[in-house]
């Protein structure tokens, strides 16, 4: 039992959440791995609730790879503030097959200049459920004659029910100069408005009796090209027209790592650390990749700590970000080939992201 209750610790040692940390949105489509299978039956069976929050500050403009270090010296980034609640509730139906039903609720803010006009600071913001999701898993080897490692693979389907035209007064804007209602950035929207395919790859390896080795693979494909959502970054550039609605886009997140269990009087913490990707491609695999998105990807080490009790598990995790790298959209990509000089957008990150949760077995 102690290499199961190990890998049930490297699951929930930060796998809640699958969203880049800043302007590169991606939606909190938060995975629920089951990363526990028992030796028996009797123990399989059953219900586990997982309550996660995430909390991050995204300021740091990049270009590429190349910070913009004059926005924070000149005081014209952008800043946004995001906390995501995500409740999943899980049923295991044995020790091969779960169900996942879960729905973030998000509260945002968002300050900039360049949205009011350039002239004042002022803030939108955001708050409501985000998209829902529904994921079923399945172990590739049978739990009950593979004890040493396994492959867990999961098929399931986001839905839009979060607000993608979500509202706020912006100042200083339109023809007069004056206060407008307008749809929040595409960072701080609730849902992305598609119906999504989830693909998942969770696996671990037990090395030793203290040590595991994990891996986590996620990829969202949004087949809808654009939600409808108007955007208004045509009004701040003519190069901007193909950017007038919002894209519904892909994304994606990946983590590798290991997990060391302690004994003796610390029986029950665990430690891990790894290597975090996640981000929003410049096309999507299936569909159009009209419309406005800032794709990108941020790498990050991720380190944590979990605490395991017999149906309780508490667990912390802060991926620190190492590389932060908005790529060229396809309509940089288009205003690059017509005007002959290399056009990039920028997107704000953040330096680390904090997530904290708790997971509940009935």
């Amino acid at each position: 039992m102690k290499k199961f209750l190990l890998a049930a610790v490297v699951c929930f040692a930060g796998y809640s959440q699958a969203y880049a940390q800043g302007c590169v949105a991606i939606r909190s489509n938060g995975m629920s791995c089951t990363m526990e299978h028992p030796a028996g039956d009797e123990t399989a069976k059953g219900w586990q609730l997982n309550v996660s929050h995430r909390y991050f500050k995204s300021f740091r403009h990049f270009k590429g790879d190349e910070e913009q270090k004059e926005r924070l010296e000149k005081h014209t980034e952008v800043i946004n503030w995001q906390h995501s609640l995500d409740l999943t509730l899980i049923r295991q139906f044995d020790n091969k097959w779960s169900l996942s039903v879960g729905l973030p609720v998000l509260v945002n803010k968002r300050s900039s200049l360049y949205e009011h006009g350039r002239k004042e600071r002022h803030n939108s913001n955001s708050a409501g459920i985000g998209d829902a999701r529904i994921v079923g898993y399945k172990w590739l080897l049978d739990p009950a004659k593979v004890t040493r490692g396994n492959l867990q693979l999961g098929l399931g389907i986001k839905l839009p029910t979060g607000n993608f035209k979500a509202e706020d007064t912006f100042y200083n804007v339109g023809p007069d100069g004056g206060t407008e209602q307008r749809p929040v950035d595409q960072s701080i929207q609730l849902g992305d408005g598609g119906v999504g395919a989830i693909t998942e790859l969770n696996s671990f390896y037990t090395l030793n009796s203290n040590f595991s080795a994990y891996a986590n693979l996620y990829y969202l494909v949004n087949p809808r090209g654009t939600n409808g959502t108007r955007t208004y970054r045509e009004t701040l550039s003519p190069m901007l027209a193909n950017e007038a609605i919002m894209s519904v886009p892909d994304q994606y997140m990946a983590r590798l790592g290991v997990s060391h269990t302690f004994a003796g009087k610390l029986k029950g913490l665990a430690a891990s650390v790894g290597a975090r990707m996640e981000g929003v491609p410049v096309k999507d695999v299936l569909g159009s990749s009209e419309g406005f998105r800032r794709p990108g990807y941020i790498q990050s080490l991720e380190p944590g700590v979990s605490y395991m009790t017999h149906r309780l598990t508490l667990f912390t995790t802060v991926p620190v970000a190492l590389k932060r790298n908005r790529l060229q959209s396809v309509t940089d990509k288009e205003n690059t080939a017509t005007t002959g000089n290399y056009v990039q957008g920028d997107a704000a990150f953040s330096d680390y992201a904090i997530n904290v949760g708790l997971a509940v077995k009935f």
